[in-house]
């Protein structure tokens, strides 16, 4: 089964916008995480079509494995920010992160 490119821009697209309106939709930090995790999956599937359909070659692939990379060690850095809010603060909510500053 062949995919046009056009197809899967489409549905890096609607990724992109469920993932931008889950991270301003949401307040508690978890919601906003797995927002980012969308965007970032969108920005795999374009890099993975446009590698396919150009003559980019194995480019875009290496740059969808960069970003999963970086989206493993952002999820490890951002679940550590939030389970140590947490036990200071015994919630999640975006809007209390105020009281961070110093």
């Amino acid at each position: 089964m062949d995919t046009s490119l056009s197809n899967l821009l489409l549905v890096g697209a609607v990724l992109f916008v469920c993932g931008v309106v889950c991270m301003t939709t949401k307040r508690n930090g978890i919601g906003i995480l797995m927002g980012v995790e969308l965007v970032l999956n969108a920005a795999n599937l374009n890099f993975v079509a446009f590698s396919r359909h150009t003559s980019l070659g194995l480019d875009g692939q290496v740059m969808a494995l960069f970003v999963i990379v970086l989206a493993a060690a952002e999820a490890a850095v951002a679940l550590a920010i939030a389970l140590n809010f947490y036990n200071n603060h015994l919630t999640i909510d975006v809007d209390r992160g105020d009281e961070l500053r110093g």
